[in-house]
């Protein structure tokens, strides 16, 4: 619609419509089939908006749809993930081009075309070309929490099968990695192999692609999704774990260090090369312990010094998600949330937590209502009222404050000074280059009231990526300042990743983990974080949040 240059009110009655049907507690369709009921009375959907809901249970599509995706080819969207093209300047290369797939826009920048027309040029065209180069990389791949989902549904299918005792992910899913190529499941019990039948019927397949006696494989859902079920043997199940859970570097490392030893390891089992007796294989830790390790949790399997650390026994103590006792990043109706702070506070306090921060936007990003310096304030004083009155859970005044282009932050130090914590983001301008980003971030970290980095390199995993800084530099000043890192739960960031992460540790970094939460749902998404956060080797030690809602308020007023 965007594309089409439709009527702007209309574009956003679909955009809160679908952010009303995402955090519905409930499934749509069943609401739509209840005579009962009316889906009118969930907030933000119409009757306009019923209609179409209605046409997309029943026919998979909508009118509205049906028509665009006549006027406009199917690659339109896939256009939309390229960085540099917005909805008004994919409308113009279709109208002057007919231009209907990726390669199609890739010729047009080789051969310069796009230069020709309004308001595009060279730049453009480098960066568009480098965004196409970018994009083909990451085609193939999956969020964490879309794998996690299917793995869900399909673990509670399989659960109902006879003779089926446990289902265990592997792979990139269990590794936490921020993105999946695919999926793996590993099934044990009497029956195991009856799994197999039962997942090839499962109705989200949309592709069987093999089926041997101990493995089937499919393509799951529209997005293809390959998922790979396999049948084991209790005895081999420790080996199949170590073995399918990966990554391929640190399996080869593992594999030479057994061939070192006199003896060989696959999925089967770990058995002396002298005469082939099993040395291990039942579990993971007899697999790693025969070989003189200690086990290694799978979040550090990537061979960046994990086997050196398992060998010398000096493997670190790493954050668990029950240690985290508030979460500090959250969004209200305020600005662009979609619950009040009462309600954000009571999901909060039924996850036990002690405490949270609402961190609304600064006024910088007008399209979320942001707050102005005289409704910082204000807030701030509801805050101390709430906390005197008491919700049951303790809330710090915070806001995420723009970075603006040349690193201030979007609002006066006065209204800052007001606040419990404040968190820098930047939200525009990241096409800068690497210098001047520095700057900016250098900059920003000069604000006294400057207490977290929030998503410090600005990537949404699938979609855009880090925008270039000097990482070691600006690190180095954070420290120095005592402003802490972010590590942003939410699937489409997780930002910082794990390397980075890793990295800032070893400079004396402080971190916090946070949800970045718009709907009390969105909580939920704390368990990427904390994954992510272990998979940059950090400890309960590391993360600021891990702390009692007395010590984390005592940090706060901690000057570096």
């Amino acid at each position: 619609m965007e594309i089409a240059a439709e009527d702007s009110f209309r574009i956003r009655s679909y955009r809160n419509g679908a952010t009303a049907v995402e955090g519905h507690p409930e499934r749509i369709a069943d609401i739509l089939r209840d005579p009962a009921r009316k889906v009118t009375e969930i907030s933000g959907i119409g009757k306009g908006l019923a209609h179409v809901l209605t046409e997309i249970v029943e026919r998979q599509s909508c009118e509205r749809r049906d028509v665009l995706l006549e006027k406009f080819p199917p690659g339109a969207l896939e256009f939309l993930k390229i960085q540099g093209l917005g909805p008004k300047s994919i409308a113009l290369i279709f109208e002057h081009f007919q231009a209907k797939t990726i390669d199609d826009l890739e010729r047009l920048c080789k051969e310069q075309k796009l230069r020709d027309l309004p308001r595009m040029g060279a730049k453009l065209e480098e960066k568009v070309l480098r965004s196409i180069a970018q994009y083909r990389q990451r085609t193939g791949r999956y969020l964490l929490s879309y794998v996690e989902g299917i793995a869900e549904e399909l673990i509670e299918t399989l659960r109902q099968v006879p003779g089926v005792e446990a289902i265990t992910p592997a792979g990139s899913l269990r590794r936490g990695r921020e993105t999946a190529g695919d999926l793996d499941l590993l099934v044990t019990g009497p029956a195991a192999v009856n799994a197999l039948e039962r997942f090839i019927a499962w109705p989200r397949v949309e592709e069987v692609l093999g089926r041997g006696e101990n493995k089937a494989s499919a393509k799951v859902g529209r997005e293809g999704l390959q998922v790979d079920v396999r049948a084991l043997k209790p005895e081999s199940f420790g080996a199949a774990m170590q073995y399918f859970t990966g990554s391929k570097d640190h399996n080869v490392a593992i594999r030479t260090r057994a061939v070192k030893m006199g003896l060989k390891l696959s999925e089967y089992g770990l058995f002396r090369v002298e005469d082939d007796t099993k040395v291990a294989g039942e579990t993971e830790e007899g697999v790693y312990e025969a070989l003189g390790l200690a086990w290694i949790p799978p979040e550090l399997r990537e061979n960046c010094g994990e086997i050196e650390a398992a060998e010398e026994r000096r493997l670190p103590e790493l954050v668990e998600l029950r240690q985290i006792r508030g979460d500090i990043h959250m969004h209200t109706t305020e600005t662009d949330g979609r619950a009040t702070l009462e309600e954000m506070a009571a999901a909060a306090r039924e996850r036990g937590y002690e405490y949270i921060a609402i961190t609304d936007h600064s006024k910088a990003l007008a399209m979320a209502n942001g707050l102005d310096e005289r409704r910082v304030v204000a807030f701030a004083k509801q805050v101390r009222e709430i906390n005197r009155n008491g919700l049951g859970i303790r809330v710090f005044s915070g806001l995420e404050c723009d970075i603006l282009k040349d690193g201030a932050l979007d609002v006066e130090n006065d209204a800052l000074a007001e606040l419990d914590m404040v968190i820098g983001s930047v939200h525009s301008h990241m096409n800068l280059e690497a210098a001047e980003m520095t700057d900016r971030l250098l900059r920003a970290l000069e604000c006294p009231h400057l207490r977290i980095l929030g998503h410090p390199t600005g990537r949404i995993l699938l979609h855009r990526d880090p925008f270039p800084f000097d990482f070691e530099r600006v690190v180095a000043e954070a420290v120095r300042r005592g402003v802490w890192l972010e590590v942003n739960a939410s699937p489409e960031r997780l930002d910082l990743g794990g390397a980075m992460v890793r990295s800032a540790k070893a400079k004396g970094a402080k971190f916090t983990i946070s949800t970045d939460a718009h709907h009390p749902k969105h909580l939920a998404n704390m368990r990427y974080g904390v994954l992510t956060a272990r998979r940059g080797w950090l400890g309960p030690g590391d993360v600021m949040n891990t702390r009692s809602a007395d010590d984390f308020a005592a940090a706060l007023q901690t000057i570096s």
